[in-house]
């Protein structure tokens, strides 16, 4: 039986050219295919100012203005209203506080899977990525080939013409990460449909994607729009804490 670092270097080799393709079995060979393409050169930071718009029912628009930081993998700060303010909210290593006024409003476990899919994947171990999707109740034995937005994707957690399973969806050509399907939480008979898309370089390396769309029950709800991307800066671990989030 192959290790996980075997069949990473495996990947690692047939994807040695940027224009190479690869025959992938499943999720798990996606996964390390993922970071072997990008575990030397994705960035450690990013920081970034984001529109955050909702689309309310009535048809009206509410945009906040917040400020985001990562350090990758599983770090991200997102503070709402000014750089310094201490309500947002706070994903560390699995764990999602979210703040009011400098004072913690809740705490519980949360593992994001947009921050795994589209950042994490890149720069923490194959392992823990593929444990992180198979916890969260994707089949990664499942995989097929589609098109998304005019391009090749790999969908894993589905067979083709599904979209009611829990699926993740992966460009080809750059292996990056483009669309998250899964039934809502709020209400498991609609299904929400997160897509990553404008995909920017970052200096220093890596990718990120500069609008984030949030649909629920096929209806756009929410979407982000990133500008001000700055990579690889100097952050401070400790602002990523709940006392420094609040101090920072």
């Amino acid at each position: 039986m192959k290790t996980l670092a075997g069949l990473a270097f495996g990947v690692l080799v047939a994807w040695g050219a940027p224009g190479a393709s690869a025959q992938m079995h499943d999720g798990k060979a996606l996964v390390a295919a993922m970071h072997a393409r990008y575990a030397q050169t994705w960035y450690r930071t990013v920081t970034f100012e984001e529109q955050a718009i909702t689309r309310n029912p009535d048809g009206t628009h509410k945009t906040q203005t917040w400020w985001e930081a990562l350090i990758v993998p599983g770090k991200l700060a997102i503070h709402i209203g000014a750089p310094e303010a201490t309500t947002g909210h706070l994903f560390n290593d699995n764990v999602l506080t979210t703040f009011r006024d400098g004072k913690i409003e809740s705490t519980r476990p949360f593992v994001h899977m947009l921050l795994v899919l589209g950042f994490d994947v890149y720069r923490q171990p194959t392992e823990t990525t593929i444990k992180e999707c198979a916890d969260q109740g994707f089949d990664l034995s499942k995989i097929h080939e589609d098109k998304w937005q005019g391009r090749d994707v790999y969908v894993v957690g589905a067979a083709k013409g599904d979209l009611k399973s829990r699926q993740f969806w992966i460009e080809k050509d750059r292996l990056l990460f483009v669309r998250l399907l899964q039934p809502d939480a709020n209400a498991p008979a609609k299904m929400d449909d997160y897509r990553f898309g404008d995909y920017r370089r970052v200096a220093g390396g890596g990718w990120i994607a500069a609008r984030v769309d949030f649909y629920v029950g096929g209806v756009d709800t929410f979407y982000e729009v990133y500008s001000n991307i700055r990579g690889n800066v100097k952050l401070d671990p400790a602002g990523f804490t709940t006392q420094g989030f609040i101090k920072h």
